[in-house]
């Protein structure tokens, strides 16, 4: 199964399409989809998903209610396994190795959608790693679910030169919902926060929510 997805395709997909990108620890495992033809849009987001050594997956409900809203706004949509995660190869780097993983990711759509607008979007670690790659790419929208500001060194990095959606459930087990509003507030730049009320970590029964919220807050960001 894996021998017939295409390493590095020279385009884009025209349908859902499971492919892997060389990776600086080797082959990253994707899955890229593109929306229906008269709601396209000219952007391109790519999606990072939880820890990769806590159960997080380019599978997890999170990502995916992320990626089924930014298709269905009109942007194709890309999301992948860090290192060691799934079929992608190389081990956990403690994020080092998984920013690695995220831009040779991102260097593949450009060089497959050079026209379209870079978004990217991160739930918990992968927020992390959104956000650390925003700091030096062209990046037209950002959007960070659950960042888990107290873990890593959110407070090292620069806000995105771009909109900005950050959005965090009330009712968080792993991440400190009063954490992430006080950094949020904290910033020079400050992003667009929406705490959803009644929401853990991972969204339960509160996916469709999570599915509408974004697809309004990036209505008015759409090219």
């Amino acid at each position: 199964m894996s021998d017939a997805r295409p390493l590095d395709p020279d385009s884009f997909p025209t349908e859902q399409t499971e492919l892997f990108v060389t990776g600086p620890a080797g082959r990253i495992e994707c899955i890229a989809d593109v929306p229906e033809p008269d709601a396209a849009r000219p952007a391109t987001a790519v999606l990072c998903h939880p820890h990769p050594q806590h159960g997080g997956t380019l599978r997890n409900k999170v990502v995916t209610i992320m990626e089924r809203s930014l298709r269905e706004s009109g942007l194709a949509t890309v999301r992948f396994n860090f290192r060691g995660v799934g079929e992608s190869e190389g081990e956990f780097d403690d994020g080092d190795g998984e920013l690695g993983d995220l831009l040779a990711v991102v260097d593949w759509v450009r060089r497959t959608r050079p026209d379209t607008e870079l978004w990217l979007a991160g739930f918990s670690f992968g927020s992390w790693i959104a956000l650390k790659a925003a700091q030096d790419l062209p990046v037209r929208m950002l959007i960070s679910i659950a960042p888990p500001v107290e873990r890593y060194g959110f407070a090292d990095l620069m806000p995105p030169n771009c909109p900005w959606l950050v959005v965090q459930g009330d009712e968080d087990e792993v991440v400190s919902p009063d954490a992430v509003i006080q950094w949020a507030e904290s910033l020079d730049a400050q992003p667009q926060l929406v705490v959803m009320e009644g929401s853990g970590h991972f969204f339960h029964r509160r996916l469709m929510d999570l599915r509408g919220l974004i697809k309004n807050a990036v209505a008015n960001h759409l090219p």
